[in-house]
């Protein structure tokens, strides 16, 4: 009887060890950088400047590498962020082109039918800081960035 005692406290104390786990919002170690979120793992995304090079009617954002080590399997990602300057809502989602061996994404100068467009972002706070973002459309596979408005700097991932 001692022993099914024993084991029954061992038990409940951690399963009240993992649901104490599970309930804890997960902090990113860096801050103003998009993770995505794999069950309870957090991946960081690539951070780079991406440059702007400007061409007779359009402006073509690029950033080397075909490829990000960044990778999700989810065609609709989340991100965790923890935010001191970056403002999780001014975040926009882009699909990016390989061509040679960069990324790039091609804005006309008028705007129209064929201009590139951002995905739907659902953003929601999660706690002091901690931000959750999420593609609200399915992304197919390909290379892809998170970039806040108006700025060069991009987080990369690709979805597999």
């Amino acid at each position: 009887m001692l022993l099914r005692s024993a084991v029954l406290a061992v038990t409940l104390s951690a399963a009240g060890g993992v649901q104490a786990l599970l309930s804890q919002p997960l902090n990113p170690p860096k801050p103003d950088v998009p993770y995505l979120l794999h069950a309870t793992n957090l991946v960081e995304t690539e951070e780079v400047e991406a440059k702007e090079e400007k061409r007779k009617n359009d402006t073509v954002y690029y950033v080397p590498g075909v490829s990000s080590p960044a990778r999700t399997p989810l065609a609709e990602p989340i991100f965790i962020i923890r935010a001191e300057k970056l403002a999780p809502e001014r975040l926009e989602l882009y699909r990016l082109d390989v061509k040679g061996n960069r990324r790039e994404i091609t804005f006309p100068e008028r705007r129209g039918k064929n201009s590139p467009r951002a995905y739907p972002l659902s953003v929601r706070k999660l706690g002091e800081g901690i931000w959750r973002v999420e593609a609200s459309a399915t992304l197919e596979n390909g290379q892809y960035a998170l970039t806040p408005s108006g700025s060069n700097k991009v987080f990369l991932f690709e979805v597999f």
